[in-house]
């Protein structure tokens, strides 16, 4: 049984180190350009593979250049892109990510072909088969906020899925649309912004026991350099990041939900899951890219055996 993942595709362009914005025609040289394929069902669809599941990437693409090299890329890392659909009238989304030398990254981005998928686009069968189905950025793919895709999500579960979701958006009527999926979420994982977002509540606990109020299982609030915070019916629990030297962010989260939907689909709990998801977002933000670092399964426990208790 496979991973689905479903919603937002883009393709990114990396360039690394980026002081200032070069100015009239002038050019300036970096280090390094990369190519990734990222958003938050993409980028996850490829952490996914590389930790060794099988994964189907549903979504909506354009018919075009980016689209090929999007599904070029997540083919190499062994994802199923047989989930998407092509778009002819529409360009595949696309950022541009100028790296700063401390790892922050400001984007130029077109959304793209995210804004036409509907439900319409998603085989009810694929959900059925699957045993985990990630919602990645349901806020952006808007159109995914339909009663048809609740049905098929309770079928799924009743099937025995988990379904997780995170967000890509920090545009407030986007992150407070996607509320309307936590009844059919068994955990969510925004960060520590679109968790306030969606509440209106100032820290990332009363955030995150407002949303549990509204259906999900597990609240997991990612906190960035500080961690993330686990919030279930029990209680809360703070997971420490694990120390890295930062290259970039891009893909942390991504990587994160890879980790954690990895460990429970082998049966590890709830704290050792956020264990894994840190570890592999760590990986990630050592390189440039949402597909950087070692990040197979082998180097994301690795990383955690050498991390002090």
């Amino acid at each position: 049984m496979a991973v689905v993942t479903l919603g937002a595709h883009i393709l990114d362009v990396l360039a690394r180190p980026v002081q200032t914005l070069p100015s009239g025609q002038d050019t300036v040289v970096v280090d390094q350009i990369r190519v990734t394929a990222a958003g938050a069902a993409a980028g996850t669809a490829v952490a996914l593979a590389r930790l060794g599941n099988d994964v189907v990437s549903v979504g909506a693409i354009g018919d075009d250049d980016l689209g090929d090299l999007l599904v070029t890329i997540m083919t190499r890392h062994g994802v199923d892109v047989s989930g998407l659909v092509r778009r002819t009238a529409e360009q595949t989304a696309a950022s541009i990510l100028p790296i700063r030398p401390d790892g922050g990254r400001p984007s130029f981005h077109a959304p793209g072909a995210n804004l036409t998928l509907t439900a319409g686009a998603v085989d009810p069968g694929l959900l059925q088969a699957a045993a985990a189905i990630h919602l990645g950025g349901p806020d952006v793919a808007f159109g995914l906020n339909d009663p048809a895709l609740f049905a098929a999500l309770e079928a799924a579960r009743a099937n025995g899925a988990f379904v997780t979701m995170d967000l890509l958006s920090t545009m407030p009527e986007l992150v407070v649309a996607a509320r309307s999926f936590l009844p059919h979420v068994d955990y969510l994982l925004p960060n520590e912004e679109q968790a306030r977002l969606m509440t209106g509540e100032a820290g990332p606990g009363a955030a995150a026991r407002a949303l549990l109020a509204e259906g999900p299982k597990a609240v997991v609030v990612t906190l960035g350099g500080d961690g993330s915070l686990l919030v279930t019916g029990a209680g809360e629990r703070h997971v420490p990041a694990l120390e890295v030297d930062v290259v970039d962010t891009t893909g942390c989260g991504d990587a994160y939900c890879a980790g954690f939907v990895t460990a429970l689909l082998r049966h590890r709990d709830l704290p050792e899951a956020a264990r894994w998801g840190t570890a592999a977002a760590a990986t990630v933000a050592r390189g440039l890219g949402s597909d950087a670092g070692p990040a197979d399964l082998d180097a994301v426990l690795g990383l955690l055996r050498r991390a002090p208790d």
